[in-house]
């Protein structure tokens, strides 16, 4: 069983994007347009206190009106984030992220941040499981 430190050590961009709470909507925005990103996570030193995401933007800047110049990351940002560690099973991300409807999770040791991992990455782990499963079925059968 895959777990979160494999799918992170296989990742080929490792970056951790960050962006502190006092930064503005439009300097977040910019910097997720500049890396082809969609979150951000929001950390205060090495803390973890939010993430922020191409739909907290949409459904609290645009749709109420605000400005992306003048809006903080703090007042529109996800406060209450879920993280996992490395010893999470790839199978406990799938579950959290699709009761949660979330695309990204936050890996943090020692309240810490050390990861960021997307539905994509995991998608990736279970479809390189599975093709692992295979060839040695085949193996076996054909021995």
């Amino acid at each position: 069983m895959t777990n979160v430190a494999q799918v992170i050590q296989d990742k080929i961009e490792k970056t951790i994007f960050t962006i502190s709470p006092e930064s503005t909507v439009l300097e977040a925005i910019s910097l997720m347009a500049a890396k082809g990103i969609g979150a951000l996570v929001v950390t205060d030193q090495e803390k973890v206190v939010g993430i922020l995401s191409e739909r907290d933007y949409t459904r609290k800047v645009m749709l109420m009106e605000r400005t992306s110049k003048e809006t903080t990351v703090n007042e529109i940002m996800t406060a209450k984030v879920l993280t996992v560690t490395k010893s999470t099973s790839v199978e406990d991300c799938l579950g959290l992220m699709t009761d949660r409807h979330l695309r990204h999770l936050p890996v943090v040791e020692n309240e810490k941040l050390v990861g960021l991992i997307s539905i994509g990455d995991l998608v990736k782990a279970v479809m390189d499981d599975q093709r692992k499963l295979i060839d040695q079925l085949q193996q076996y059968i054909a021995s």
